[in-house]
C-alpha cells in the first residue's frame, strides 16, 4: 500500500480495496459521514513550478482525493467530468473548481 494511502485511510471507516487493479484504490466512509464512496487517491505530481493531478474522465472512482499539507481536497468525479465536458476544459485549477462545483469536502488533517 503507497504512503498515500496509508495517510489518508486514517480519514475513512468501513475500508475496502479492489480485488484486482482497477480505477480506483480505496473505498470507505469518511469519518463523520454516512456514505460509503470509491475513492481515487495518487499523489500530485510536479513540472517546474506547476504542481497538478492528472485524472480519467472514464473511472469506477466516485471521488479524486487531493493531498495539500494540511487538508485533504475531495472532488466528485462526476460533478467534475461535467464541469470539464460543459465547459471544453483541458486544463483546471483547484481554486477555480472549489467556487464552481458544488460537492467538495476539504478535511483538515490530523496533527
Amino acid at each position: 500500500m503507497s504512503s498515500i494511502l496509508k495517510r489518508f485511510s486514517k480519514y475513512l471507516h468501513s475500508i475496502k480495496y479492489p480485488d484486482e487493479r482497477s480505477s480506483w484504490n480505496i473505498a470507505g466512509i469518511i469519518k463523520g459521514k454516512n456514505a460509503f464512496y470509491k475513492f481515487d487517491v495518487r499523489n500530485m505530481k510536479k513540472e517546474g513550478d506547476k504542481v497538478f493531478q492528472n485524472g480519467y474522465l472514464k473511472t469506477e472512482a466516485e471521488k479524486m482525493v487531493l493531498e495539500f499539507i494540511d487538508y485533504w481536497v475531495i472532488l466528485d468525479i462526476e460533478e467534475l467530468n461535467n464541469y470539464i465536458t460543459t465547459n471544453k476544459l483541458k486544463d483546471v485549477y483547484l481554486e477555480n473548481l472549489l467556487s464552481e462545483l458544488t460537492w467538495n469536502i476539504i478535511l483538515t488533517k490530523e496533527a
